[in-house]
């Protein structure tokens, strides 16, 4: 009797502790979560600002624009995440060393994802140019680079140790 009642006791302990692990888990996923999805925002707002700049987009530009930009931001986002998937699909059957056939037919997929993504970037200038004039679209392009490159250089600095010298 006393046995059963201290494996009970025990039962629901780990009951208890699983349950816990299993919230704080949760809950770290959630935070991280959102921590990602604040970042993508803030990113997001940024780049809407920087491109409104520097295209120097009127108001009645911005309401034809910004639903365009943002359906090909979507297109974009697929086609990338298909790329992604075909290469580490394609990746890892190279490193378990698949039949000939297998990494054919995922070489195949691969160059397929990265077609599309090309296609999608080559139809997006021409979706532009029916809300903005040709210029616009070009310094779209510009805009878009510029401000990956000080993404990039943002995400270096913030990344680099001081060496504790001067120069």
């Amino acid at each position: 009797v006393q046995l059963q009642k201290i494996s009970n006791l025990m039962n629901k302990t780990m009951k208890r502790i699983v349950i816990f692990f299993v919230m704080l888990a949760a809950s770290c996923q959630l935070t991280f979560a959102q921590g990602k999805e604040d970042w993508r925002e803030k990113m997001m707002s940024e780049k809407i600002a920087f491109l409104t700049t520097e295209l120097s987009i009127t108001p009645q530009e911005a309401q034809l624009f910004w639903p365009v930009y943002n359906q090909v931001q979507k297109e974009k986002d697929t086609a990338m995440h298909q790329v992604f998937r075909s290469y580490k699909a394609l990746s890892a059957a190279l490193k378990e060393n698949k039949p000939a056939k297998e990494i054919d037919k995922l070489l195949t997929d691969y160059l397929d994802a990265s077609e599309k993504q090309r296609d999608v970037e080559n139809k997006a200038s021409e979706k532009f140019k029916k809300v903005l004039p040709v210029d616009k679209v070009a310094r779209l392009y510009i805009a878009e680079e510029k401000f990956r490159r000080q993404q990039i250089h943002r995400l270096h600095s913030n990344h680099q140790k001081p060496s504790g010298r001067t120069h």
